[in-house]
């Protein structure tokens, strides 16, 4: 889990993702507007994210929104800040 972890926040597109969702969940054309890369690229981010269970998305209607996934986000800063100490 650690590994992958780590290969996820590797990217600061992503870890600049996972910045704008600790505010509020977003859609994929909310998200976008705070970057200068594709839709396609930025749907690839949220996929990584999702796989490492960091994000999550819910359909509503024909958007997508997308949140942070809080205890595993929790978890993973726990992680990091315990292999600091």
């Amino acid at each position: 889990m650690m590994d992958t972890i780590f290969k996820t926040l590797s990217d600061r597109n992503r870890r600049r993702i996972i910045q704008l969702l600790k505010q509020k969940e977003m859609t994929v054309s909310e998200l976008l507007t705070h970057f200068d890369i594709t839709q396609a690229s930025l749907s690839h981010h949220l996929d990584v994210l999702k796989r490492s269970n960091l994000v999550f998305d819910e359909r509503r209607w024909q958007f997508v929104f997308y949140s942070l996934n809080q205890p595993v986000f929790e978890e993973t800063v726990n992680m990091i800040l315990n292999l600091l100490v």
